[in-house]
């Protein structure tokens, strides 16, 4: 995307320089600062690319061109806005916020007049100055990624950047707050269709049918904004949650049992400071939750405008060991049996003590041990002894179809997963919902989120209302296309990886480097099926 970079810098400059871009050349500031109205109005237009322009911009690098055999090419120019709005905080806080409006353009029926919009809730990201209207940012990846896919095919797309980021105030990140993110994914859809009729994109307009969709962190935001829109009774026309941490008691039990998730170093302060904001008893002190190597400004480390290498690199965050190598002890009151069984359960999968049969993952999840390590001892095993007396029973070993515990636990944290978990709250889908993910997912568990959520429902699924997608699964109708096209994407980045440097890679190492990567490589391949999935409502 350099090219794309230089032949935006003009109009990146100009957006620094002046809050312009109105057809009229000037810019309003809003003086209501009630959540989901604008702050600016109309948008300042950051960009606009005809379909031939961004085709030859995506061709011009290796990557553009791989997504580009994803998305297809460019069916529609886009114009790409920069939307300010106002919004609230985990606390009910009022901040301002940001996102994006890409409105599609050009002369083809599919790219003016009336137009389905898109809401999109995008995945975690460590960078504080995330904004995913920027697309002459390189590291905007996912910003491209819904540009091509969705704006480019007749899309209006609206995404925040979430508060926290950007030109917010507000000190830390709602992360997995699925009040205050739904409410903020309203914010913004009200802020663009106020906007959207003053912009120079006028020709374009709101045919009325919505969808919502949204990867890793924002799948968890995707389903919980369906929830929000079907339970005020509003008009969702689908949506499509992708890899999102849904089933959250039961994510944050397989965890501290010892299926260490990749990332859950950067996940745990973002997820603490969260529910610590909004709920003020997820410990006294940092210090209960998080060990003395680490606890020093912990909960305002990220989001952060410093690079994560750096992060890591400076001894701020260990890498992968969130937790201690050596095992607790657990000592259950007048229980030793329960004692030996829960303390074999906290010891290093793998290790000959760990209850549990090994599988592919365990070495995955072995490395999220070691010393120095990220959460205490203590605090651990106060989670576990609340997940033995009021068990989510999905985990640890998974069962079909486990609703969400009727009592509410009584660990703080797990109070907070309860909360959050979208099994709660008495709702299930009334429109058509497609759940995308890949089964070998290390960052976010397939099977004990969209499984879970797939057993919670399923007579939803039986019935065809709810749609489930491994992308790695066998190839099969509706979606073999999809589901062929990443698993010959995965057998070529590893025969890549295993060429490497003259074939130095040994087998081993160029595994463990599609299981770094799986996560994000499953994005482009399940917005595919969710955009096929939305074409033909």
């Amino acid at each position: 995307m350099v090219k794309l970079s230089a032949l935006l810098s003009v109009a990146v400059m100009a957006a620094l320089l002046c809050a312009c871009g109105s057809s009229s050349g000037t810019s309003m500031v809003a003086s209501s600062e009630a959540h989901g109205t604008l702050s600016v109005n109309p948008p300042f237009r950051i960009a606009s690319l005809d379909a031939a322009s961004f085709k030859a911009e995506l061709a011009g690098s290796s990557s553009g061109a791989q997504l580009l055999q994803i998305t297809g090419d460019p069916s529609c120019g886009v114009d790409f806005y920069y939307v300010k709005f106002w919004t609230v905080g985990g606390a009910a806080e009022t901040t301002q916020s940001s996102g994006a409006m890409m409105v599609p353009t050009g002369a083809a029926p599919a790219c003016s007049g009336p137009r389905p919009i898109l809401l999109y809730a995008h995945g975690t990201n460590a960078d504080k100055t995330l904004n995913i209207a920027d697309v002459t940012n390189p590291a905007n990846t996912e910003g491209v990624l819904i540009a091509a896919m969705f704006a480019a095919q007749g899309y209006i797309v609206v995404a925040p950047n979430y508060a926290g980021y950007d030109i917010s105030t507000l000190g830390y990140h709602p992360f997995l707050n699925a009040e205050q993110q739904s409410g903020e994914m309203l914010d913004i859809l009200a802020a663009a269709r106020t906007a959207l009729p003053n912009t120079l994109s006028s020709a374009t307009s709101d045919g009325g049918k919505l969808f919502v969709t949204g990867y890793s962190e924002g799948g968890h935001v995707a389903m919980a904004t369906q929830r929000a829109l079907e339970k005020s009774g509003a008009m969702l026309t689908a949506a499509a949650p992708m890899s999102g941490p849904y089933a959250l008691e039961a994510f944050g039990d397989a965890i501290f049992f010892g299926n260490v998730d990749l990332g859950s170093t950067v996940f745990s302060p973002l997820l603490s400071t969260s529910y610590q904001k909004a709920y003020g008893n997820i410990y006294a002190a940092p210090s209960d939750l998080y060990s003395a190597t680490y606890v020093s400004g912990i909960e305002t480390l990220l989001p952060s405008a410093t690079p994560l290498d750096t992060i890591f690199s400076s001894g701020l965050l260990p890498q992968t060991a969130l937790f201690d190598s050596t095992t607790p002890v657990v000592t259950v009151p007048g229980n030793p049996v329960l004692s030996a069984e829960l303390t074999a359960l906290l010891s290093v999968p793998g290790s000959p003590n760990y209850p549990l049969p090994p599988t592919a993952q365990t070495p995955l999840f072995a490395a999220g041990f070691g010393s120095p390590y990220l959460i205490n001892n203590s605090y651990r095993v106060n989670y576990v002894l609340d997940a033995a007396a009021n068990p989510d029973g999905a985990v640890p070993a998974p069962q079909s179809g486990v609703p969400l515990a009727a009592v509410m636990p009584a660990q703080p944290l797990r109070q907070a997963f309860y909360k959050n978990d979208l099994r709660n709250g008495a709702w299930s889908p009334s429109s058509p919902t497609l759940l995308c993910g890949g089964d070998a997912d290390p960052t976010v568990f397939y099977s004990v989120n969209t499984g879970t959520m797939a057993a919670f429902w399923s007579p939803l699924v039986q019935a065809g209302l709810i749609t489930v997608l491994d992308v790695s699964a066998a190839p099969a109708p509706p979606f073999a296309a999809v589901q062929t096209g990443f698993q010959d994407s995965q057998a070529a980045q590893l025969a890549f990886y295993e060429s490497a440097a003259g074939g130095s890679l040994s087998p081993a190492a160029a595994q463990l480097l599609i299981v770094e990567g799986y996560h994000s490589s499953v994005a482009p391949f399940c917005a595919a099926a969710a955009r096929a999935f939305f074409s033909q409502l």
